[in-house]
């Protein structure tokens, strides 16, 4: 299952980006980054089927080992992609997140959205390292 993130605004050369390199690279599963101008811009199709994330304050925070078994659960029926969407400074409108399969916030603290983008990309690799039963994620 392709892992999209599409994310409002550019990241540029700075410490977040460089942590989301980092996990880009060890990530076993497809990923794509999209990057979008803070307005406008097109989203490429998805694969369909797929899933859509929005990360909100208003989501439901979610141990990593919840998040592992929701990707499980999606890759087993048969998902071609999962779309994890960080909007622009304003968040996401009440149509967008009436639309989305899930909605992930980090807890109840404001995070700066790229901090967010890392953040989200640290997840994705844990996820799936949970799944392989890779020894990064130490539960307990």
């Amino acid at each position: 299952m392709l892992l999209h993130v599409i994310a409002r605004g550019k990241i540029a050369r700075s410490p977040e980006a460089e942590l989301v390199a980092r996990y880009e690279k060890r990530l076993t599963w497809p990923v794509t980054l999209t990057e979008l101008p803070e307005t406008g811009g097109k989203i490429p199709e998805p694969q369909a089927p797929y899933k859509t994330v929005l990360l909100d304050e208003r989501g439901k925070a979610m141990a990593s080992q919840k998040l592992a078994q929701v990707l499980e659960r999606w890759r087993d029926d048969g998902m071609r992609e999962t779309r994890f969407v960080l909007g622009a400074a304003d968040g996401h409108s009440a149509e967008e997140r009436a639309e989305a399969d899930l909605l992930l916030a980090f807890g109840p603290a404001t995070w700066p959205h790229l901090l967010a983008r890392a953040m989200l990309m640290e997840q994705l690799y844990r996820a799936t390292s949970i799944l392989a039963g890779h020894p990064y994620h130490r539960a307990g």
